[in-house]
């Protein structure tokens, strides 16, 4: 991929040597830096670094014959000088903004460069809405670069997506000027098992010389050579410091992620800081970040932050979020460090452990100074297609929500979905539930929680239990982010509720509402695919601000449960989930019953 504001490689080349030699002048100079060199792992002082065509020229001790009468200079005043961070796996659409609007919340944070995964509009609206997301990627100013959906549906008989991703879909996609990869291949044990259209999938990618991502969210590790076998190149999934070692061994790059909710650095960091591990193997990633803690708490400066007050070496930390991530993705010569020939992505900070973002240049231009932004991120024009989404087919009410118990039972043993905090996987958990007049009524720490499918307007609901929010009074939340079908969840402790939520967001045409006592306390418009919103992510996050409050007003006791909740639907994360088919058990790939079977 390449960005119209920079000049074709022979041609930068050519200018590239002519500043560097002082024969021509640069567009830009940084004087008097500490140069951080990721290739190295040194921090080089008094260092000066010159610009242009958006590409680093010189980098060294004195770049005094690189300046001419037009040349910008920026005196660094002894600042270090870092590569641009780079977030080796995510997804904008769980920043509930379009990548424009994601981009202009991260670019004051010092990201440059992501590697994005669009496989929640995947599901949503197939390959159309894959070229949406990518086409707006292209036009930012910082390098957003596509991987090709690979699982939609992400388990293939245990629900129902709006579209399906076909192995043609892929191959057609590895054509598009901003695909990268193919995106984490969720499909595990369809991997392992030979299944054909993933492992086209995987060919048509791997021919094309591109990077196949990984996802093999199994607790158990017994299985996972044969799933390296297949091809995947990264995971993110890992949890433990055990998780960790095993993908760098088998060749992979062990992806840690710091999200909203994912709280899984500090657990495998110590592979490299105490294990030894060579660090080169192991990227720092975000996968889902809501606009809250975009805009409130940062993007992968907050990683970075993090791994260090983890016990990690600052400049091995920048590494991980930056020229490991390029390697990765074959992009060394072009991005991820500050040396000559790269794009001159580069932020001044004052610290090199506490990371304040004061100034960032991306391409060579001045993106964001002192957490402002100082760009324009455009955006596409999104059709009616991309906005008319959530089709309910009925109005719902009370009585979709009810759960009849097997006759002649005053309690009944049901199989409920306990939430981790902090973590993707959940808990197979059994709970003797109360039976009134036929039907349960849950009461205590267990909950309902219903899928309504919205692709089709069939306005089908399948009821369960879930357990771990500790929701109390009468209440409901609703969501159309639903990971990865994108049906619509709804978790209350009141029918009425529910049905108030569910009609909410067929009314609004998607998004995450909030209800209590029969008013709604919080609303997050989500027009576009009942994920994304298009206006600013500032005004996006106050909305999600006033959606946790209101969760907390609920009850809710966790740290970013609405990431929890929009991962309820998942079926491809152990141990148990809820689908439009029914309960998933995640350890076996099949459906189960609700309840036991009382004999």
């Amino acid at each position: 991929m390449e960005h119209p504001n920079l000049k074709t490689w022979p041609e930068s080349a050519a200018r590239l040597i002519e500043v560097a030699a002082g024969r021509a002048f640069a567009d830009v100079v940084i004087r008097g830096g500490v140069w951080v060199n990721v290739h190295t792992c040194e921090c080089l002082e008094n260092s000066d670094l010159a610009i242009a065509d958006g590409r680093f020229a010189y980098c060294g001790a004195d770049a005094s014959h690189c300046i001419g009468p037009e040349t910008d200079v920026i005196e660094a005043q002894g600042r270090f000088m870092i590569p641009g961070l780079c977030d080796g796996h995510m997804h904008i659409e769980s920043g509930m903004l379009t990548p424009a609007e994601f981009a202009a919340a991260v670019i004051p944070h010092g990201t440059t460069t992501m590697f994005t995964d669009p496989h929640e509009i995947a599901n949503v609206l197939g390959l159309a809405g894959v070229k949406l997301m990518h086409d707006e990627a292209l036009i930012q100013p910082i390098s957003i670069y596509t991987q090709m959906p690979s699982c939609a549906p992400s388990a293939p008989g245990l629900e129902t997506t709006g579209f399906e991703i076909t192995a043609d879909d892929v191959a057609e996609a590895m054509s598009w000027p901003g695909i990268i990869g193919l995106g984490e291949m969720m499909n595990f044990p369809g991997v392992m098992a030979g299944d054909p259209k993933m492992l086209a999938e995987i060919a048509a990618t791997q021919n094309a010389g591109k990077t196949v991502g990984g996802h093999y969210a199994s607790l158990d590790l017994a299985g996972f050579q044969v799933y390296a076998a297949g091809g995947p190149a990264d995971d993110h999934e890992g949890t433990c410091e055990a998780d960790a070692m095993a993908r760098v061994r088998q060749g992979m790059r062990s992806m840690m992620r710091l999200g909203s909710a994912w709280y899984d650095v500090e657990s495998q960091i110590t592979a490299v800081t105490e294990k030894g591990l060579d660090p080169r193997n192991f990227i720092l990633c975000t996968d889902d970040c809501h606009s809250g803690t975009l805009v409130n708490d940062g993007h992968m400066n907050r990683v970075v932050r993090h791994a260090i007050a983890c016990g990690c070496d600052p400049v091995v930390a920048l590494q991980m979020a930056t020229i490991n991530t390029a390697t990765h993705f074959g992009l060394e010569r072009e991005l991820g460090s500050i040396a000559p020939g790269r794009r001159a992505d580069v932020i001044l900070t004052s610290d090199l452990k506490e990371l304040p973002i004061e100034h960032v240049i991306a391409r060579g231009k001045t993106i964001a100074k002192d957490g402002k932004i100082a760009v324009d991120c455009l955006h596409l024009d999104w059709p009616q297609s991309a906005r008319e989404t959530v089709h309910l087919g009925k109005t719902l009410a009370a009585s979709d929500f009810v759960i009849t118990a097997p006759e002649g039972l005053n309690q009944a043993t049901a199989n409920v979905i306990g939430v981790v905090e902090n973590q993707a996987p959940t808990k197979a958990l059994k709970r003797d539930i109360l039976v009134k007049d036929g039907i349960l009524e849950p009461s205590g720490a267990t909950c309902q929680i219903a899928l309504v499918e919205r692709h089709r307007a069939t306005g089908d609901v399948v009821n369960g239990l879930v357990e771990g929010f500790g929701y109390t009074g009468d209440m409901a939340i609703a969501s159309t982010v639903a990971h990865d079908s994108h049906q619509m969840i709804v978790v209350g402790t009141s029918r009425e509720n529910m049905a108030l939520a569910a009609n909410r967001l067929g009314e609004v045409g998607g998004g995450v509402t909030v209800w209590k006592d029969g008013k709604e306390l919080a609303l997050v418009e989500l027009p576009i695919a009942g994920l994304m919103s298009d206006s600013p992510a500032v005004e996006v996050a106050a909305k999600a601000d006033q959606m946790v409050n209101a969760m907390q007003d609920c009850g809710c006791t966790l740290n970013n449960a609405y990431m929890q909740h929009s991962l309820l639907a998942l079926v491809v994360i152990p141990e148990i989930r809820i689908s439009d088919l029914g309960l998933v058990d995640v350890t076996k790939f099949e459906m189960i019953d609700l309840f036991e079977d009382p004999t």
